[in-house]
């Protein structure tokens, strides 16, 4: 039971990147080899946790992109706090059942994001929309995709600790 327990979390997030469950988008190195005429609306959604002080926006709110088109868009994320604070974003795509079909070639949530006090970078994720879609008879109506990220604190790594040097008790 241990064992399956301790298993559980690795097995369901490879589940999820790799079905699309949850809205859970896909990784991709390279674009698709054609694109088609069906447009869809991206919408961007963006949100910060609480307890992290960022502001973090994307630079449009929508955009319309073809079917196997690559897309890429920026967000804009402040650090209005007067410490270093290091962050990473959790994303997905709503509805849920488009992940298996949004693919990201490169994105800012892949990696943690260390911004110094009052520091502003800008951002970008690449995508597409995987042309298989159209093959899925459940997506006939889509004409929309939300792309959602949050972006969480990370905690510190603990500060080594520095001993006070020892004292000559023969000494005393």
């Amino acid at each position: 039971m241990v064992g399956a327990a301790y298993a559980a979390v690795p097995l369901y997030t490879w589940f999820c990147k790799t079905t699309g469950f949850g809205g859970t988008t896909q990784v991709s190195e390279k674009a698709p080899d054609h694109m088609l005429d069906r447009t869809l609306t991206i919408r961007f959604d963006s949100n910060v946790a609480p307890g992290l002080p960022w502001k973090f926006v994307p630079e449009q709110n929508e955009t319309q992109v073809r079917i196997g088109e690559v897309a890429t868009v920026r967000y804009k994320v402040v650090n209005e706090a007067a410490r270093e604070i290091t962050g990473q974003a959790g994303y997905n795509v709503s509805p849920p059942t488009v992940g298996a079909y949004f693919s990201k070639i490169n994105c800012f949530c892949f990696t943690e994001q260390r911004l110094k006090a009052g520091e502003t970078r800008e951002m970008t994720v690449v995508f597409y929309v995987d042309p298989s879609l159209v093959k899925d008879s459940d997506q006939n109506d889509l004409n929309t995709i939300t792309l959602s990220y949050t972006f969480y604190r990370l905690r510190e790594p603990d500060q080594p600790t520095v001993e006070a040097p020892k004292k000559n008790l023969s000494k005393l």
